[in-house]
């Protein structure tokens, strides 16, 4: 059953946080979407990252964004308690593309993070 558009702009609204935190430099918003024991998966200049959000959490608070940092949030994908969302980010330090890809799981009534993967476009990448 799809869900109704105030389900969405419940998922726009949580994904929000995690754009929000990424532009302002500031991870206390993705803290407020990401569920303690969220993992994240991807490869930053070529290096693996994986395992605790706490790694996106120190590369937010330590790149600024940039004057010319965007970002566009998709639904992917609404069930009754799971969400897929994509996002897609322009000049992210001033220089990196990336499309993350975050799993919601809907706890207690909330629109929690529980999983970030992520790429980075190839043509952004210094190593």
């Amino acid at each position: 059953m799809r869900a109704n558009n105030a389900e969405y702009q419940a998922v726009e609204d949580a994904a929000m946080k995690f754009v929000k935190s990424v532009a302002e430099a500031n991870s206390s918003y993705a803290k407020e979407l990401f569920v303690d024991e969220a993992v994240l998966f991807g490869y930053l200049d070529g290096r693996l990252e994986h395992g605790s959000i706490e790694q996106f959490y120190r590369n937010v608070d330590t790149v600024g964004a940039g004057n010319d940092f965007n970002a566009r949030i998709d639904i992917v994908s609404i069930e009754e308690t799971v969400a897929v969302v994509r996002v897609l980010e322009e000049n992210w330090g001033g220089r990196i593309d990336f499309t993350d890809y975050l799993l919601l799981l809907k706890m207690d009534g909330e629109w929690r993070c529980v999983a970030k993967a992520y790429n980075q476009n190839s043509n952004t990448v210094q190593k």
